[in-house]
């Protein structure tokens, strides 16, 4: 069986989105000392790889461990996006030809390629989802979109404030999740009739966790 890894690596100081509590990893405890190795992990709750739930920008919004487990694996739809320009929205147009794929229980994962920017200040400048998509998406019963960005919503540059998240509000509104910072997206395309996983960590209460995303095929 080929498993396809689509997670960020978790370090510290790794790049997280404008605002978010920075990641530091230390040592509490090491072997040669205390006779086991232990780490201390400080991170925020969208760190690297990570799902959001509907708490994350709804106040009456299910928390994580509210939700079915079945949201967070399904059958990809993997939506090539590559080669767009820095910022530039990705509307119903570019996803109309992936719509009768589109049915409940599906994953859709928007490949924009932008992963290959990650830990740079361009990786702040993705494409990005209009809402006419997302309300689209909404309404062909896909409950779970996954994309290789920070945000399905435009990601202000560093110090800017957050503007409006109509995509995270529309899709999440649904009852859906969001997956963000996907990498390897493009082996995915390697496998036969792919299913892809991104079970998080189960943290009481939580508008979002980091999860392990991967990727393989469902007739195995």
């Amino acid at each position: 069986m080929r498993i396809v890894d689509l997670s960020v690596p978790v370090r510290a100081g790794m790049q997280v989105y404008p605002g978010d509590p920075e990641v530091a990893i230390s040592s509490a405890a090491r072997l040669e000392v205390d006779g086991v190795n232990v780490l201390s992990i400080h991170a925020g709750s969208h760190t690297g790889t990570h799902v959001d739930a509907p708490f994350h920008v709804l106040t009456d919004g299910a928390r994580l461990d509210e939700l079915d487990l079945g949201l967070f694996h399904g059958p990809a739809v993997v939506a090539d996006l590559r080669g767009r320009a820095p910022r530039a929205p990705i509307g119903w147009a570019e996803l109309a030809g992936y719509a009768p794929l589109l049915r409940p229980g599906a994953v859709l994962v928007l490949h924009t390629g932008w992963s290959e920017h990650f830990g740079s200040p361009e990786y702040l400048a993705h494409p990005w989802l209009t809402a006419q998509a997302a309300e689209q998406i909404a309404a062909s019963g896909v409950r779970a979109l996954a994309l290789d960005a920070l945000s399905p919503d435009p990601t202000p540059a560093d110090g800017e404030p957050t503007g409006p998240l109509p995509a995270h509000q529309i899709l999440l509104g649904a009852g859906g999740v969001i997956v963000e910072n996907l990498t390897n997206v493009a082996a995915v395309a390697e496998l036969a009739d792919p299913v892809i996983s991104f079970f998080p960590l189960a943290l009481a209460g939580a508008d979002g966790a980091p999860v392990r995303a991967v990727a393989m095929s469902r007739a195995v």
